[in-house]
């Protein structure tokens, strides 16, 4: 009892400010910021006139609403496995979420289909699923997924079963509901590469996986509880270094698909094998309860009660689960039952008195962030620019020869982490790469060398 008083308050205290980070953690548009997609065949992204990112926030002493369009600032598209859909404006839709969150001390909730939270850009997180799951026909033969929720007995994992039409962000729409099921991270960043779908496609998510420091606050849960990157403090304390939050849900060691990991019997589903491997289904993982000396390791919601940059007197907080590859672990994100009281939603208008947030000032310098990565060394082809923080404020890549001629240019919008520069048509030679803000300058000496 005296753990759950002091776990309230300690969450009325950093939950329930004004000015907190429930409020002040989302990447407002100030500088017209519009999305960018690309469409299958075509590797020049096209400019829409939609505003990317969030439009605006507001608060009261218990909510936080949040406009947004439902796009982000990196590029989106295309989606390789047929989907007809683009990513569209969701018309500065409403996202209410709770300041004041609280545990669930009752049965959990289980995540949804749809939206079961929203990243710090505007941009929805759903859950593990797709929406389909497997069920026997009449007669008692395999009879296929089946659209729509068929029987709900064996959920199809969206990760591995759609993995073909994920962008390289790693996220793809539906409806036009622009979304990610897990860790919005570039897939060609990853250690092991799963999707070649950047090499055409370039894109760079949300953030870049860094194993030595803790990972950004990226979003919020239906719950009102933050969501982090892949990287945290390998204690609750926030003591041990920096590691990589585990998963607890491993898959089983099963060859057919006849029962659950508690050993409910329930309708077949079909056999372990190549066209429906492990982890194909969300029942083919079972839970393994972490033990104090796994700190590390994360509850059944994928979270657990902790100290963060954003939270330094500690609460609840989901991760994004990967592997050791950087490749998404399931349930990837939050899931598959929330820890706190589920009441954020998406709402048609706001019904109280409210502020509206500003931003004051951007967050940061260069001059703090001087592990930005400029690789590789020498190159051939593609310079990548890579920012190892989501940021609030755009910033100006230029390339410059030894006589100190601009020869290439781009850009890292806000809530973007990573720029390319294409030096096919550049001669062999030093070049120096000048990155700003408006405020001050990184620069790097770099070599092109096509031989």
């Amino acid at each position: 009892m005296r753990k759950a008083i002091a776990t309230c308050l300690i969450l009325a205290a950093y939950h329930g400010n004004a000015q907190g980070p429930g409020v002040t953690s989302w990447l407002q548009n100030t500088t017209n910021i519009q999305g960018r997609h690309y469409v299958n065949g075509n590797p020049t992204p096209i400019n829409d006139a939609v505003q990317a990112n969030v439009q605006t926030v507001q608060y009261s002493a218990n909510w936080v609403y949040v406009k947004t369009n439902g796009i982000p600032a990196y590029i989106t598209g295309p989606f390789l496995d047929g989907n007809p859909s683009l990513a569209t404006s969701q018309n500065g839709a409403i996202f209410k979420l709770p300041l004041n969150p609280a545990e669930n001390t009752g049965t959990p909730t289980p995540t949804n289909m749809g939206n079961i939270g929203i990243f710090i850009n505007g941009v929805a997180l759903f859950d593990y699923r797709d929406g389909v799951s497997w069920k026997l026909s009449s007669n008692g033969l395999a009879g296929g997924p089946l659209g729509g929720m068929g029987d709900q007995v064996w959920n199809r994992d969206a990760i591995v079963a759609e993995k073909a039409g994920f962008d390289c962000a790693k996220g793809h729409p539906a409806m036009g509901n622009y979304h990610h099921h897990q860790n919005p991270s570039a897939f060609d960043l990853d250690l092991v590469v799963i999707s070649n779908v950047c090499d055409i496609y370039a894109a760079d998510g949300l953030y870049v996986i860094n194993s030595t420091t803790h990972s950004p606050l990226l979003g919020y849960a239906y719950d009102g509880f933050p969501i982090y990157g892949a990287y945290g403090y390998k204690n609750a304390d926030g003591t041990g270094g920096i590691v990589r939050m585990k998963s607890s849900y491993n898959l089983r060691n099963i060859t057919v698909r006849t029962e659950y990991a508690d050993g409910s019997n329930v309708t077949d589903g079909p056999p372990v094998s190549a066209t429906y491997p492990l982890g194909y289904f969300r029942e083919d993982y079972e839970y393994i309860p972490t033990t104090v000396a796994t700190p590390d390791y994360l509850d059944e919601h994928n979270g657990r009660f902790c100290i963060t940059p954003e939270y330094p007197a500690g609460t609840y907080a989901y991760f994004c689960t990967v592997d050791a590859n950087h490749n998404s672990a399931y349930p990837y994100a939050v899931g598959p039952t929330f820890y706190g009281i589920k009441t954020g939603a998406k709402v048609p208008s706001i019904t109280e008195t409210v502020t509206t947030y500003t931003p004051t000032s951007v967050s940061g310098t260069i001059k703090e962030d001087m592990n930005i990565s400029v690789y590789p060394n020498p190159a051939n082809d593609v310079i990548a620019i890579q920012i190892p923080n989501v940021r609030q404020e755009n910033f100006d890549v230029k390339l410059f020869d030894v006589n100190g001629r601009l020869v290439q240019k781009s850009i890292i919008y806000q809530g973007s982490t990573i720029a390319y520069l294409d030096v096919r048509t550049e001669y062999n030679g030093m070049y120096t790469v000048v990155i700003s803000n408006g405020k001050d300058t990184f620069t790097e000496k770099v070599l092109i060398n096509r031989e």
